[in-house]
């Protein structure tokens, strides 16, 4: 019960936290400097120049379109999803709107910049505790599931998101879409960076080698790691063979690797970089940490 209690109020400080840096970069850099962004809030800045309606308004009513859209076609389970994005960041939206406070003006590219930093870094905060936007990624699950399943959600959202961007440059001009990709491109690049860190902090080793059970006792007993092993078979030779596999930090495979070519220099050795990391083990995230119950 304490754990549930102290899970859900990580989720609250998390959600607030994401929906009022979201906010803040929308109403006080991307909309005073004239840029514009992919997805909803793009949508609603360009038909807010067409109509006179506020964007915010226009917000709020995309996103219970969405919302309306994913309960009836998609049901229960996927609205639930976003249900609680779709009534509090509108809502936050429009009261960081009302404050009305321009954070930076007349420099677009400094704008261009803050913006992506600053909004990615909010929606990954929200997308960490494993919350929905209930955006164009929700546009593009319904397109995938009910017209173009042969098309991959990702392929979708991106050619959303371009099409977003290009009617910009019809609206506005040319340099307003150009901009708009680098905000999305910064953007994106922030959300990774709160998802995963910065760079990989664990490697995945890949060892064959004539000394396994040296190498395995020294991974366990030593290093305090786990492996797991399977059989491989040679492509050219044909020899059926045992692969060594543990996930480490970049330092712990240095010493591995210092190991083995000390009791076997003919060994195969490779290494590759490791995202994320989720399950029990030193330095692993849990599974339960950022899950939403």
């Amino acid at each position: 019960m304490k754990k549930d209690y102290q899970k859900h109020l990580l989720d609250g400080i998390y959600l607030i936290v994401g929906c009022a840096l979201l906010a803040f970069a929308i109403t006080s850099i991307l909309k005073p400097n004239g840029l514009i962004t992919g997805g909803i809030t793009g949508l609603s800045i360009i038909l807010d120049q067409l109509t006179g309606i506020k964007y915010t308004y226009l917000y709020y009513g995309l996103t219970m379109l969405v919302l309306i859209s994913a309960w009836l076609l998609m049901g229960k389970r996927e609205a639930g999803k976003i249900i609680l994005l779709s009534v509090l960041f509108p809502l936050v939206l429009i009261c960081f709107e009302a404050a009305n406070v321009d954070f930076i003006e007349n420099d677009t590219i400094l704008a261009s910049i803050y913006y992506g930093i600053i909004a990615g870094a909010g929606c990954g905060l929200i997308l960490k505790r494993g919350f929905s936007m209930g955006g164009t990624d929700t546009i593009a699950k319904l397109i995938h599931y009910r017209l173009f399943p042969f098309i991959s959600i990702s392929q979708i959202l991106f050619g959303i998101d371009l099409a977003v961007i290009m009617s910009s440059a019809l609206i506005y001009d040319r340099n307003v879409a150009l901009y708009a990709i680098l905000t999305q491109i910064i953007m994106i690049k922030a959300i990774d960076l709160v998802l995963f860190g910065f760079g990989s902090k664990n490697v995945k080793i890949e060892i064959i080698s004539e000394k396994n059970d040296e190498i395995v006792d020294y991974i366990l007993n030593t290093i305090k790691r786990g492996i797991s092993t399977y059989e491989i078979k040679g492509g050219y030779t044909n020899a059926t063979r045992q692969k060594i596999i543990s996930v480490c930090s970049p330092r712990e495979t240095m010493l591995i690797k210092m190991f083995i070519a000390q009791i076997d220099p003919n060994a195969f050795v490779d290494v590759l970089p490791v995202i994320s990391v989720w399950g029990k083990g030193i330095g692993f995230e849990s599974l339960l940490e950022d899950a939403q119950v």
